[in-house]
């Protein structure tokens, strides 16, 4: 059974490139991790919405979006975004709202507050859903960088060639890990959040806490980034898989090329598809937990995968004059920055904390 005394501060979970090489400070001001959202997509130009470009600093994603409700006299519901940006940043990113058809968005541009203004405004139509973007890009600035810079060097260059582990950052389980501490006290028979958004946060947390677990099994085994008998294999940047065959060229070419990848339970209704090695280690790990897995069933969230290496693209850094560096990178929608520093900062996981999920 899962004991929520037990929860740590999720610190403990391997690296895949070696020890961490440096220690160093990240967000002593919001524009040291800087995210600006990609959609992929382009404002289709007419329709019965708004999509507005926000610049945030320091502002929590739902609030921005409740302050922009009231610019526009529509309740808060109505106002769509893709996705939740760390509130301790600088970020851009896209909203929508239904505006009548004879509104000039271009009013929109004066729609400012603490915190947040409007940079770009467009005709739309539909509204923003969940997951609707693409990636997010990043540019972190670390301060009082400490390390032999040959080796914060090669850790580096492990990281563009190889990636990363996928994990979920520790935003994903709240403060001091209270949502996934509210998780496990639901599966041990404590009554449920009544909040609709609680419930949905601390599901999220046992969900995310059950991959990182079968993650950090296959790192610490060294096989996060191969592909095992029975591996369910991921295409890149889709939620699609196939069971593997017995290994081949073609489909080995295709994981070093990172157009594949292994990947983990997102545990829920359903049997994992894995079968062979990669089944009875994933069974293994999530076994200790089975009142977390029994709990997600119960509330009818159906098994799914999620790729357990992160391609970390466009990726290239500066070290500054004196103590800093700065990283740039593009990460697909769903993954975590964390998971970036987690592998070149000894004190990243800690530090990364203070996002909005």
């Amino acid at each position: 059974m899962s004991d929520p005394s037990a929860v740590s501060g999720l610190g403990v979970a391997p690296c895949a490139h070696g020890r961490p090489p440096a220690t160093g400070a990240i967000r002593r001001e919001p524009e040291d991790f800087v995210v600006d959202e990609i959609l992929g997509f382009e404002p289709e130009g007419t329709g019965n919405h708004g999509l507005l470009v926000v610049e945030k600093r320091g502002a929590n994603t739902g609030w921005v979006a409740a302050q922009l409700g009231r610019h526009a006299g529509v309740a808060v519901r109505d106002v769509g975004f893709s996705g939740h940006k760390d509130r301790h940043a600088l970020t851009t990113q896209a909203y929508s709202l239904p505006l009548p058809v004879l509104f000039d968005v271009a009013q929109c541009m004066e729609w400012q507050g603490e915190g947040y203004a409007v940079r770009a405004a467009y005709r739309h139509g539909r509204k923003l859903r969940p997951g609707s973007h693409r990636a997010n890009r990043f540019e972190l600035r670390i301060h009082d960088l400490r390390g032999d810079r040959g080796a914060i060097e090669a850790s580096l260059a492990a990281i563009r060639e190889h990636g990363v582990p996928n994990y979920f950052g520790p935003q994903r389980f709240g403060r001091e890990a209270s949502n996934l501490r509210r998780a496990m006290a639901w599966a041990g028979g404590a009554a449920g959040p009544r909040d609709r958004s609680q419930r949905s946060f601390a599901l999220s947390a046992a969900r995310s806490h059950l991959f990182n677990a079968v993650l950090a099994a296959r790192v610490a085994r060294g096989d996060w980034n191969q592909l095992l008998p029975g591996e369910a294999v991921m295409l890149d940047g889709r939620r699609s898989f196939f069971i593997a065959e017995p290994a081949d060229a073609a489909l080995e070419a295709r994981r070093v090329a990172m157009d594949v990848h292994p990947s983990g339970p997102l545990p829920g209704r359903g049997a994992s598809p894995a079968t062979g090695l990669a089944r009875e280690l994933e069974d293994s790990v999530v076994a200790p937990h089975a009142d977390l897995a029994a709990l997600l069933a119960s509330e009818r969230i159906d098994h799914e995968r999620r790729s357990l290496r992160l391609p970390v693209r466009e990726f290239d850094w500066t070290f500054g004059d004196g103590d800093s560096l700065v990283l740039r990178f593009v990460l697909p929608r769903g993954t975590f920055a964390t998971a970036v520093l987690h592998e070149v900062l000894a004190d990243a996981w800690d530090a990364g904390e203070g996002g909005e999920e």
